[in-house]
């Protein structure tokens, strides 16, 4: 195969995994701006985490909400739980790696916030550990997942919304990942702030 040919079939096959998505996530996305929105309504806020790529999501979704997705409005509380260097690695090294998230929700986490918890393979220890602790605290859980949820999915509270993308390769879990992420900043503006002008 060119590798023409090639770039080609990963479009392709980019193309197909959000076409199978579609169907299977819409619903549960809904209900996650809806429960994102009430917690901004209410004084809470969202606090992301992931590792890797994920963590990288979860950068680039508190970004969109604290400052602005692609509508004027006022800043969003959003947390991303990747970003400091120095809280992260004192954790990791202090403790266990599995807690760097969860004693940052422990600490700066309240009742009526949410969480996005983003794993493609639904199995990541420290992101599993942060649902744990969110659910002590009484913070909702949106989980980001991918590969039939892996072990996140037994976890997952009845009151949780899990959006699970139907797929097993990664880069195309990674990336209806990001299109989840923009219909969720998209859903949260519309619902705060109606049908642009």
């Amino acid at each position: 195969m060119s590798l023409e040919n090639r770039i080609r079939e990963h479009f392709h096959k980019s193309i197909q995994t959000k076409q199978a998505a579609v169907d299977v996530m819409a619903a549960p996305i809904t209900r996650a701006v809806h429960a994102m929105v009430a917690s901004l309504k209410a004084g809470g806020k969202i606090m992301a985490c992931g590792n890797g790529g994920s963590a990288a999501d979860s950068q680039h979704f508190a970004a969109e909400l604290l400052n602005r997705f692609e509508r004027e409005r006022a800043p969003l509380a959003a947390i991303a739980l990747t970003t400091d260097t120095s809280t992260l690695t004192s954790i990791a090294n202090d403790y266990r790696y599995e807690e760097v998230f969860s004693k940052q929700i422990q600490a700066l986490g309240k009742r009526g916030d949410v969480l996005l918890a983003i794993s493609t393979s639904g199995n990541s220890p420290n992101v599993m550990e942060a649902i744990k602790v969110a659910h002590q605290a009484g913070i909702t859980v949106v989980a980001l997942t991918g590969k039939g949820g892996g072990k996140m999915t037994v976890q997952l509270a009845v009151s949780d919304i899990h959006l699970c993308v139907p797929a097993e390769r990664t880069a195309n879990i990674q990336e209806v990942h990001l299109l989840t992420l923009h219909c969720l900043c998209d859903g949260i503006d519309h619902l705060l702030l109606g049908e642009p002008v």
